[in-house]
C-alpha cells in the first residue's frame, strides 16, 4: 500500500513528514532505525535530515515525532515545529514533542520576497518553545561539570542548555573555516552527555546579529538547526548580554529571529522564520 507524504523544509533543513494526526497510524510505519535510514538516504531513499510523524494528542492539536536521519528519535525540532503549522492549515496550533507543547503562529500566508504565485507553498510562522533549562540534570550532563569539562580542542569554554534538547553553544570569532566535520562528532558524542548533544558555533557580528553553524545530533551539520538558534539565542542574551527583544541569526539557509523577552520558569523561547512545502508523493513501505 503507498503511503502519503510531505517533503518541506524550513530554511533548508528538510524533512520527510507523514500526518496520522486524524486517524490510526498505518501500520508500515513501524518505527525502526532501518526504516527510518533507508526513507532519509539522499540516494536510495527519499532524503532527508529527520523523518517527521504526527500523531493524535490529547494535550495538543496533534503529536509531532521526530526522528533523525541515523534513526535515533529526537525531543523537539524548531524547524520542523514550523513546517508542521505550516501543514496544518490552521492560523495556530499546539504541537506536543517529547521536549514540551509548542504554539505555533502562522504569522502571513507569504514570506516577504516570495513571489505572489508561490503563496501557498511558503509561509513565516512564529513558534513559541517552553522557557530554556540550565539544571545540568535536566540538559542532561552525566555530571555537574567544572571549566575544563566544557572545553575541547582549542575551543573557549561552551555553554549548555536545554531548549527541548540539548545543546552546547561556543562563541568564537570565527565560524566559516571550522571543521565542524572533525569538530562536532568528537562533542556530540563526548561521555559527558549521556543522550549526546547538539553542538552550535556561533559568532557574534554586532549586537544584533549572530551567524551560526551547528552539529546537529544524529544528522552532521545541516544548513539550518531552529532549537540551535534558540539555544544560541538564549545564552547571548543570558551570558553576554545582547538584547532579549530580538537577535537575528544567520544560518547557510537563511535567518531565524528569536526573542526572550525575559528570564523565568513562565517565559518560553520565540522563534520566527520561513517554511516552505516542497512536493507531496507517495511511497511504497
Amino acid at each position: 500500500m503507498e503511503i502519503p507524504f510531505t517533503k518541506m523544509c524550513g530554511l533548508g533543513n528538510d524533512f520527510i513528514i507523514f500526518d496520522a494526526s486524524k486517524g490510526a497510524l498505518h501500520p508500515a510505519l513501524r518505527f525502526d532505525r532501518e526504516l527510518i535510514r533507508n526513507l532519509s538516504d539522499r540516494k536510495s531513499g527519499i532524503g532527508c535530515d529527520q523523518m517527521i510523524v504526527l500523531e493524535p494528542s490529547r494535550r495538543a492539536d496533534l503529536y509531532m515525532r521526530i526522528f533523525n536521519a541515523d534513526g535515533s528519535e529526537a525531543e523537539a525540532c524548531g524547524n520542523a515545529a514550523r513546517c508542521v503549522a505550516f501543514l496544518s492549515d490552521r492560523d495556530q496550533v499546539t504541537i506536543e514533542t517529547k521536549g514540551g507543547i509548542l504554539n505555533a503562529t502562522v504569522d502571513s500566508a507569504v514570506n516577504p520576497g516570495v513571489d505572489a504565485q508561490d503563496y501557498q507553498r511558503q509561509a513565516l510562522v512564529r513558534v513559541t518553545f517552553p522557557p530554556p533549562n540550565f539544571d545540568w540534570e535536566r540538559i542532561p550532563l552525566s555530571h555537574e561539570p567544572d571549566v575544563d569539562d566544557l572545553s575541547w580542542f582549542d575551543l573557549p569554554q561552551g555553554h549548555v542548555v536545554n531548549v527541548g534538547n540539548p545543546h552546547i553553544v561556543f562563541f568564537l570569532e570565527d565560524v566559516e573555516h571550522l571543521d565542524i566535520a572533525t569538530i562536532g562528532p568528537k562533542i556530540e558524542r563526548d561521555p559527558l552527555f549521556p543522550e549526546r548533544v547538539n553542538v552550535n558555533f556561533a559568532q557574534v557580528l554586532n549586537p544584533a546579529t549572530i551567524r551560526l553553524r551547528v552539529w546537529e545530533r544524529g544528522v552532521g551539520e545541516t544548513d539550518a538547526c531552529g532549537t540551535g538558534a534558540c539555544a544560541t539565542a538564549v545564552m547571548a542574551m543570558h551570558r553576554l548580554g545582547h538584547p532579549r527583544d530580538g537577535l537575528e541569526i544567520l544560518l547557510r539557509g537563511g535567518i531565524l529571529n528569536i526573542a526572550w523577552p525575559e528570564e523565568g520558569p513562565e517565559n518560553g523561547i520565540v522563534m520566527c522564520g520561513a517554511a516552505t512545502k516542497l512536493y507531496r508523493g507517495f511511497v511504497d513501505l
